[in-house]
């Protein structure tokens, strides 16, 4: 019996660690900034299948958000509507340029009205930035994956439904680079993206989340509105420094109840 007791008390402690199901809600005035990279499914063996939620699951979870009457905008929207966003907002965003974001994301935004912003490397195609944060990551899969081409970018601002922001010429660790290079991967991306696509590039992701205030005041400067980390959280765009804003990671290894939990906390469980 004794033993019995102290397995059911390490279930529950484990449990509640893990889930942090106790947490209260994060005020439902603050929009949820999710962050996704691929729709796809899992490569067995792979790195990096944290990054790839299947085309079910992210159905089920935009189908939530829709059943729960969530309200859609890219980021751009959310920072200029800050002041009167609605209870309930959520920005759902994309790192990288994965072509899935056109062949497996876009067909489920359609089919529930949501938006998304895409936040796209220029130079994707046959560049493998696996490395770029951790040496050991050379060489992990990344370059393999199918990039969007600039047509398809096309048809994604064509659909009405996608924003596309920047995230550096290269995929670039900007921590590693000195103010002028930094600088060129940030500006030159907006540039590019707004005279190849036509449209306006107002939104930014640091790379890996890896920035610093050389970074921070060059994304300001270079003309952007607003800038996205990767540092886990949710916070009030009325008050938050526009170009630190946290997001909700969702990743390709979370359950639905994880998903769930996310969307109240920002995290799925006490430390992430």
């Amino acid at each position: 019996m004794v033993w019995f007791l102290i397995s059911v008390l390490t279930l529950v402690l484990y449990f509640s660690i893990r889930y942090a199901w106790w947490k209260s809600a994060v005020d439902y005035t603050y929009p949820r900034i999710l962050m996704y990279h691929m729709i796809r499914d899992a490569m067995p063996g792979k790195k990096f299948n944290s990054l790839r939620v299947t085309p079910e699951a992210f159905e089920k979870q935009i189908g939530y958000l829709h059943a729960k009457r969530w309200h859609s905008y890219t980021m751009s929207e959310a920072v200029v509507q800050k002041e009167t966003l609605p209870a309930k907002s959520v920005v759902i965003t994309f790192d990288d340029g994965y072509q899935d974001n056109l062949t497996h994301a876009l067909p489920i935004l359609k089919k529930y009205g949501f938006k998304a912003t895409i936040y796209l490397v220029n130079d994707r195609h046959d560049r493998d930035w696996s490395g770029y944060r951790k040496a050991k990551n050379e060489g992990a899969g990344l370059k393999e994956e199918p990039k969007l081409s600039d047509d398809e970018v096309r048809e994604l601002l064509q659909s009405g439904l996608i924003e596309i922001g920047a995230h550096t010429l290269t995929h670039a660790n900007l921590k590693s680079l000195d103010e002028t290079q930094s600088r060129e991967e940030i500006c030159h991306s907006k540039q590019q993206i707004e005279k190849k696509f036509q449209t306006v590039c107002n939104s930014f992701a640091y790379p890996f989340g890896l920035y610093d205030a050389k970074d921070e005041h060059s994304v300001a400067e270079c003309g952007y509105t607003n800038a996205v980390t990767t540092e886990a959280g949710i916070a009030d765009l009325r008050r938050c420094d526009l170009f630190k804003i946290p997001r909700v990671t969702v990743s390709g290894k979370d359950t639905f109840f994880a998903f769930v939990l996310k969307l109240r906390t920002g995290k799925r469980g006490v430390f992430k």
